[in-house]
């Protein structure tokens, strides 16, 4: 993970480039499929995209001025504008809206992106936590619209150490425990990670600390599987059909996949 803006940037610029080069050539019954989300055709995957490319480029100037709040009541009217559109139109503006979307945080001034702040929900988020955020959304929403085509598909690699970082706060907001409890050791290659998921009340992931086993509660399980798989994982998408190879002691994968219907 890193709190350079610049660089997550850059990362972002990169995942615009993949999704420009995956959706730029889709003819009109590809973009009518439906994409990896059951409630969305490829197509309403980038309309998504689009309105939220849209929506952060309006309100990037007053998070510049360090004035930035999130104030979902005024994008209805932007996601009618969308919904209208033909899908067709939703691909071709789609991109037009996310590259001056990545334009405008390029060439922002160091001055500029040091002042940036966002009230997100009552959490303060600065530059890189803003474009953080974009690129989580962004990376995972490119990975539904390429594995149509490429059952192999992977979460462009650059962000999964910046998405891992960002859900950790959604957890207890899009987790869906059902009355479950438990907590598995998670530990993951490319990158090496070592995590704790708490699943209570709240649901948590939280670096792994030596001596959890024996602190009174231990843990039920540990599962070892790639960084990008847990992340998948956690945002609904790691269905039997799409997970790599892994293993697992002590716990069953399936009852994590019951906790994390997606988002």
């Amino acid at each position: 993970m890193t709190s350079d803006p610049r660089a997550l940037i850059g990362i972002l610029r990169t995942s615009h480039d993949q999704l420009a080069a995956l959706s730029g050539p889709l003819g009109p019954d590809q973009l009518r499929a439906q994409s990896y989300d059951t409630d969305w055709t490829v197509a309403q995957v980038l309309s998504h995209l689009g309105s939220g490319a849209e929506i952060a480029a309006g309100g990037l100037p007053a998070a510049v001025s360090g004035t930035g709040q999130f104030d979902p009541a005024g994008f209805q009217p932007i996601w009618d504008d969308w919904n209208s559109k033909t899908p067709e139109a939703q691909a071709a503006d789609a991109l037009t809206w996310d590259e001056q979307h990545v334009s405008q945080l390029e060439q922002l001034t160091d001055e500029e992106l040091a002042g940036i702040r966002l009230d997100f929900f009552g959490r303060q988020l600065d530059a890189a936590g803003l474009v953080r955020m974009r690129l989580s959304e962004h990376a995972m929403h490119t990975w539904d619209v390429a594995v149509v085509s490429d059952p192999a598909a992977t979460v462009l690699p650059a962000a999964v150490p910046e998405a891992l970082e960002q859900i950790g706060g959604l957890l207890p907001f899009v987790a869906k425990p059902a009355g479950d409890s438990f907590r598995v050791r998670l530990r993951t290659t490319s990158p090496d990670g070592d995590y704790l998921l708490d699943v209570g009340e709240p649901v948590s992931l939280s670096p792994w600390v030596d001596g959890t086993e024996s602190d009174g509660t231990g843990v039920d399980g540990t599962i070892e599987l790639p960084a990008e798989a847990l992340l998948r994982l956690l945002y609904g998408r790691l269905d039997p059909e799409h997970t790599p190879a892994y293993t697992a002691d002590g716990i069953d994968l399936d009852r994590l996949r019951a906790v994390f219907p997606g988002f």
